[in-house]
């Protein structure tokens, strides 16, 4: 990859995402033995800022909400250990992925929920991904914190509020109209117009899905009645992607759609206030960590899958948002590939990267599950 597409703008590198969904970004090249990495699977090259920068080639792919953190990362990543080994991120979406991965396609999958440890359309995805690590466990590691923005285009209103019982009659159908009572209750000085509603939603399985129909139905009071899932059960029209529905809400009038926080930037979008009985919380990062904070592990020891808190919150907080896992082998990969994997999520939950993903309008992994994820990393054989 050359210098000059490193150096390139976020924007010219999202849209190379979008045409291409496709990644192939250079990564590292160093020590054996060092920072975890097995003897004998690298070459030495060693870095000032400790990473191991073992040689090869690692593939992965899934979730598009993580797209832009990772792009980001793949680049530093690169910048700080050189050329040897190359790391391609595929951006098709959490189902795809978890598939490539048990599959045996990928190296390592993103996806934005947990492998599923009960049976859905005929498989259990834990059990398919532990044959795929020869019988060893895969672990979810939680390494983006993506909040969920709903991203709006209304003319004249800047600044909306919504709460999940609007919200989930909004992506059901029953609320067809801006100036909706519902609607005109949480936005009393607001010149709602009497337009349709145009809902966008994900057409691919998506993560993003999941998490937003799972707020949806734990905090919206009955409203959503539909299982939460991967694939969209409710109205509107589908677009593929992140990117998808974030360009389809910004070319469409009085149009709504669901979405990772950094899309809805990317492309200049107005994002609803959430009012979980609290007042209306303005989607920040701070606002995300106090609520991915208050997160229960359902995992068990180096599996460090979530319980997302969806209602009942502290004030403050902002509850729509999701956590991209790295689905990773316990064991089972081969030693080459195993070296790159380790250093590059040792470096990718690092402070210093997990910091510099506010920047593209992630939040931060809390301190506590940023050391327990480090821990975890370093098991990995």
């Amino acid at each position: 990859m050359t210098m000059n597409s490193l150096v390139a703008s976020r924007a010219g590198k999202l849209a190379a995402l979008a045409a291409l969904a496709t990644l192939a970004l250079a990564a590292c090249g160093s020590d054996p033995g060092a920072a975890g990495v097995p003897a004998g699977s690298a070459s030495s090259s060693g870095n000032a800022s400790g990473l191991a920068c073992p040689s090869g080639k690692l593939s992965a792919e899934g979730s598009s909400a993580q797209g832009n953190a990772i792009t980001e990362v793949i680049a530093d990543y690169n910048s700080e250990c050189g050329d040897k080994a190359s790391i391609e991120y595929n951006p098709t979406g959490s189902g795809a992925g978890i598939k490539s991965f048990y599959n045996g396609l990928v190296d390592f999958a993103g996806s934005d929920s947990a492998l599923k440890t009960v049976e859905k359309d005929g498989v259990i995805e834990a059990d398919k991904a532990k044959e795929r690590c020869g019988g060893n466990a895969a672990w979810n590691l939680p390494m983006v914190v993506g909040p969920i923005a709903f991203a709006y285009n209304v003319d004249g209103v800047d600044k909306l509020t919504v709460n999940a019982e609007v919200l989930a009659n909004i992506f059901n159908g029953t609320i067809k109209t801006w100036n909706d009572p519902a609607i005109a209750k949480l936005n009393a000085d607001a010149k709602l117009p009497a337009a349709n509603i145009t809902v966008f939603f994900r057409s691919d399985e998506s993560g993003t899905t999941e998490n937003a129909t799972k707020f949806l139905s734990k905090a919206g009071n009955g409203a959503w009645k539909n299982e939460p899932g991967k694939a969209w059960t409710g109205t509107g029209e589908g677009k593929n992607k992140s990117s998808g529905v974030a360009e389809a809400t910004a070319s469409t009038k009085n149009s709504i759609s669901y979405m990772e926080w950094s899309y809805a930037k990317d492309n200049n979008l107005k994002v609803a206030q959430l009012d979980s009985g609290n007042g209306p919380v303005e989607l920040t990062g701070e606002a995300v960590g106090k609520a991915v904070a208050e997160a229960k592990a359902t995992g068990t020891g180096n599996d460090l899958a979530l319980d997302l808190k969806y209602s009942g919150t502290s004030a403050g907080a902002y509850p729509a948002l999701l956590v991209t896992y790295e689905i990773v082998c316990s064991k089972g990969l081969p030693a080459d590939k195993t070296a790159i994997v380790k250093d590059f999520l040792t470096y990718f939950v690092s402070t210093e990267t997990q910091k510099k993903l506010e920047s593209i309008s992630y939040a931060p992994l809390p301190d506590d599950l940023q050391s327990k994820v480090k821990t975890a990393i370093s098991a990995i054989q």
